[in-house]
């Protein structure tokens, strides 16, 4: 053991995080509708599984895409050999017009800007290894993807300082905590180098407003730093307000000839919006020549296959296709996301508004037995174990109040969706009635909670930090 690096030794993969863990006991125990039906259904996946019937009739309909054939001739031999790191030009043309596609074609992108990664894990973390160095800070308002932790900070060193967002404007981005988390780094001697957000937000479900982009970029501006926009669920909006994504803000505003053209970098995949996160397809999109530059260099250590290139620049191609696929995908999501909502509200639980995204941020706070992360780790075991549902506390996501949840609704059959919900509502109607008693305890402990709710939060994110000094 003691040969071991201290990478492989060390405890800041965040393996151990309650969000991970809820997916090591749905794989113990699973739901089958036959074989296990009294298992775990998973709800903290958010993987895209509704519009898999077209994507495979597309697949029947172009047997040779899926074949490795171009005009009836195989073309096998030619993907089976080397393929350098810059990526398929079909491919890469492919991709961009979908990202434009997906953005009403409001905006352009250039595919000499694109460098393919292996997903977006892969995508984020070659980002903070070309923009950051070991011990640099990125601010990420809260709260976030957990799985974060692991990208960008495990391998390269890098550290998380929280924006915290609050429920009493609905987790809105504001100057004041984009100050407050500047500030915070500061005071921990971090080199503030970014600010990373997900539009549309992964846990929230929604999209950032065009005030907020535009916020975050007079902020870059003034501080002089980096914006990453992470976008891989900017296909999933299927209510508005609309998608605003940064690219276009950055035009309408009048940026391209400006220092900020260059420190906004966009990160994209076709995990969620295609519902492909087994293809392994992720992209970052630069203006910076030097960016683009070392990250294609970098992405040799997590390519894309030639294969999966060659399918997907055909499928992406077909114009017909992608144009309904968008539209049926959203509809979709819009049915599922209404079922979810509609059940937890028979349940007597809300729900965050949110118009994107594969889950919904819900409110369990009327539940909690006290008003701390340890009654939040309380409700969330009794509803893995107790009612079979796998869905994600929300201090996992490092939210600063207690009884946030992620749930997951379009992984699942509408079946198995609407099972999920009738768990819910049995389990709530058998514990209300305790919950409710120890509502007035609650209120009169927030306030004193409050701000050790804050530094638990931002201790998450140094916490490893400090271990391996």
């Amino acid at each position: 053991m003691k040969l071991l690096s201290e990478k492989a030794t060390c405890n800041s993969h965040g393996q151990d995080s309650s969000y991970f863990l809820g997916w090591q006991e749905y794989e113990k125990n699973p739901y089958d509708e036959i074989q296990n039906p009294k298992g775990i259904i998973q709800m903290g996946l958010a993987e895209n599984q509704v519009s898999f019937d077209l994507l495979e009739s597309w697949l029947a309909q172009n047997p040779d895409a899926a074949g490795f054939k171009r005009n009836g001739e195989s073309i096998f031999r030619e993907l089976a050999l080397f393929q350098d790191y810059h990526g398929l030009p079909a491919f890469k043309n492919a991709m961009t017009k979908f990202m434009s596609e997906i953005r009403g074609n409001k905006v352009s992108f250039d595919s000499n800007k694109l460098v393919l990664t292996a997903g977006a894990t892969s995508a984020n973390e070659t980002l903070m290894f070309c923009l950051a160095n070991q011990g640099d800070a990125f601010l990420l308002p809260t709260p976030y993807y957990p799985g974060f932790d692991r990208d960008l900070k495990w391998r390269t060193g890098a550290e998380i300082v929280p924006i915290h967002c609050s429920s009493s404007n609905g987790f809105r981005i504001t100057e004041s905590a984009l100050e407050e988390a500047y500030l915070d780094a500061k005071k921990c001697n971090l080199k503030v180098k970014g600010v990373l957000v997900t539009n549309p937000s992964n846990p929230l479900g929604t999209t950032l407003t065009r005030n907020e982009v535009e916020l975050l970029l007079t902020f870059i501006d003034e501080k002089g730093i980096y914006l990453i926009s992470d976008e891989i669920y900017s296909g999933t909006v299927f209510n508005s307000p609309g998608f605003v994504s940064v690219m276009e803000v950055l035009i309408e505003k009048n940026y391209m000839k400006t220092e900020v053209w260059e420190r906004v970098h966009i990160v994209y995949s076709l995990s969620k919006d295609l519902g492909l996160p087994g293809f392994r397809i992720g992209a970052i999109y630069s203006n910076d020549e030097m960016v683009v530059s070392a990250a294609t260099k970098m992405s040799s250590f997590g390519l894309v296959s030639s294969q999966t290139q060659y399918l997907l620049s055909c499928m992406l191609s077909d114009k017909k296709f992608t144009k309904k696929y968008i539209s049926e995908n959203q509809k979709r999501l819009k049915k599922r996301h209404a079922m979810l909502v509609k059940g937890l509200k028979n349940a007597g639980i809300n729900c965050l508004e949110s118009n994107a995204g594969l889950f919904c941020w819900v409110d369990m706070r009327h539940l909690l037995s006290s008003n701390n992360f340890d009654a939040e780790m309380d409700l969330w075991k009794k509803i893995v174990y107790d009612v079979g549902l796998n869905i994600s506390p929300g201090s996992s996501c490092h939210c600063t109040e207690p009884g946030w949840f992620r749930a997951c609704f379009a992984n699942m059959s509408e079946d198995t969706l609407n099972l999920a919900m009738r768990r819910m509502k049995d389990f709530v109607e058998s514990t209300a009635p305790n919950a409710i008693n120890h509502q007035n305890q609650q209120q009169s402990n927030a306030n004193s909670k409050k701000k050790s709710f804050s530094k638990w939060v931002f201790r998450l994110s140094f916490n490893d930090r400090q271990r391996e000094r």
